[in-house]
This record gives C-alpha cells, structure tokens and sequence, in this order.
C-alpha cells in the first residue's frame, strides 16, 4: 500500500508538472498571437524612427586592387559596403540578412561582386551583430525589422537590386507588398515560402530539432535553434560550406521567435504580382526550408528559378558560393540593368 501510494503521489506531480509547463506554452502561444494580431505595417512605418544613440561610433575603411571596404555603424545601425574600384554597374544592391545572422554573412558575396563592378551594401538589423539592440529581441516583428529595410534603400542614390537571405527574403516580399515593387530586379536567397512559413517549415523543424522547439516555446526566442555549434551548423550549413560550426555559431546574435508567426494566414499573403524581375535559389540540402515548396512559391511570384546542387540553407558561405554568385551576376546582368 505504501509502495502504491508513493506511485500515486509521483504520479501526481508529474501531472503537475506538465499542466504548468503546458498551460505557460499555451500562454506564450496567446501572448504571440496577440502580439501580432495588433501589428499594422503601415502603422509601423509610418512611427518608425531609429531609437539609438546618433553619431558614428565605428569605422573602419580597408582595400585591395579591385575595391573599397568600408565599414561603419552609424545611429546604431551596422553597414558594410564594398566600392568597386572599377564600376561596371551603377545600380547598387542592398543585401538582407536572415535570422540569427548580420552584414558580415554577405562577405564572400560582397567581394566577388565587387571585384565584378557591382557595389554592395549590407547592414545589420538592430540587435544583430553590430547594430545596437533597440527593443527587447522577443519583441521584434517582421514589420519592425521592415521599416530598417526601408531606411537602408531609402539611403541610395538609385533604386537598388534588393537581395535577400532567408527571413531576409521573407522581409524582402514584405516590402515588394507594403512597400514597392518598382525595382530593378529582386533576389531571393534560399528565402522563406511565398504563403506560409510554419506549413512547411515546422514540421522540418520538428524532425530536425524537437528539444530546440520545446525549448524555443518555453522561452519565446528562436535562439534554441542555433543553441550550440552543431545545432546552428545542422539546420544553415552542409558540411562542405566554408564556414566551420565553430566559425559560424561565434558570429550569430538572438532572434525573435514572433517572426515565425506572422509570414503566415491570416497576418500575411504574398503579393499577386510582382512587377520587378525576380531570380529564386533554393539549395538543394537545405534542411529547414523544402525546396519542392521553394519552387512552388518561385512559381507564384513566376520567378526564374536556379537550384544549387549539394548546398545547404546559407548559399554565400557553402562550397561552390561562387558558382552561385556567379548566377546571380550574370542573370542580373543579362536583365540589362545599366551595364
């Protein structure tokens, strides 16, 4: 009897146990819907203004033969930009990156297409790698990243190229919808799906990683994802890409976990058209967004469609970057775009 009641006591704690960690997933998955559901980009856009610190608080300007480099971070807000010392293009491009990462993953990108006449511009979102935080990471949103989208291509002289990687991508249709898409060209850089990024992408990550995926629920970041080398190398990288895991995991930052919810019905629909031409990579291994599902949504945006063979979610870091860059460059320059 003792033995039974014992049993029946554990029993009842891990009851316990798990109604209170259910009921607080439950109510963070509450507090997010909430939290989006009340987010109007046009809202946004219209009160963004940059709350760091203003002035110029780095610098730093090096160079080769073929270009300038120069980075800064001004207001708060990191850039890298790459000046061709032999121009060939005068439209510029604004390269976006994706979660967890900063300006400093176009590096590889950045000097080839300089060294092909493009010049180049990437920044960091705030609260990634040298842009200062502004809001509490949990509490970012696509439409709040999105006004720093429009800050930095309101920033050139020209109407850029825009490039985007990832949720960089999925930020990049945002703005071809609520902002613009008069463009010269748009590409999409192993981006997230046209429609709905949780239909295809939880399940991938659930196979990949459940324990990050209780745990990105208990504690509302998307940090858990990329919690350790080879968790951030397994879900962004094959294991040809030039980074290491070691390499990799030291340059990433938090991440807001609320983004996930809003690239999804009923909060977001992909435009109908898209006037600007549009180029769409997906990687053949990429291990959190399926490709059968890129190529769907590249159709929708009738994109022209390039699959790169044997290459992970981070295209400008894995083994045959430059092959990949060099697609890019030649379909933008075959678009006629003031070569």
């Amino acid at each position: 009897m003792e033995q039974q009641r014992v049993v029946r006591d554990s029993d009842f704690w891990w009851g316990v146990g798990l109604g209170v960690i259910g009921g607080y997933i439950v109510a963070q998955q509450s507090w997010a819907l909430w939290q989006i559901a009340n987010k109007r980009v046009e809202r946004t856009i219209s009160t963004h203004a940059n709350q760091a610190p203003s002035g110029c608080t780095f610098s730093g300007t090096s160079e080769t033969e073929t270009y300038v480099k120069t980075h800064t971070t001004e207001d708060g807000i990191e850039r890298i930009v790459y000046t061709p010392k032999q121009r060939r293009f005068e439209t510029p491009i604004v390269m976006q990156h994706g979660m967890w990462h900063g300006a400093w993953c176009w590096q590889l990108w950045q000097e080839l297409f300089a060294e092909w006449g493009w010049e180049t511009h990437a920044h960091s979102l705030p609260g990634h790698a040298g842009s200062a935080t502004q809001r509490p990471i949990h509490r970012c949103t696509l439409d709040y990243y999105l006004a720093f989208l429009k800050d930095e291509v309101e920033r050139m002289s020209r109407s850029p190229v825009l490039m985007g990687h990832s949720m960089g991508g999925a930020l990049t249709q945002w703005y071809l919808k609520h902002i613009t898409d008069e463009l010269p060209a748009v590409v999409l850089v192993a981006p997230w799906v046209s429609h709905c990024a949780i239909r295809d992408g939880l399940p991938r990550f659930i196979r990949l990683d459940p324990l990050g995926c209780l745990l990105v629920m208990l504690h509302w970041s998307a940090t858990p994802f990329v919690r350790n080398p080879r968790r951030a190398a397994k879900a962004l990288m094959s294991a040809r890409a030039v980074y290491s895991p070691e390499e990799l995991h030291a340059k990433l930052t938090p991440e807001s976990a609320l983004i996930f919810y809003q690239h999804n019905p009923p909060f977001w629909s992909p435009p109908e058209h898209v006037e600007a031409p549009m180029l769409w990579l997906a990687g053949e291994e990429d291990a959190v967004i399926g490709e059968a599902a890129q190529r769907r949504s590249a159709a929708h945006y009738d994109a022209d469609y390039v699959l790169v063979e044997k290459a992970g979610h981070n295209l400008m870091m894995e083994f045959n970057y430059r092959e990949t860059a060099e697609k890019i460059h030649h379909w933008l320059a075959e678009r006629g775009i003031d070569s």
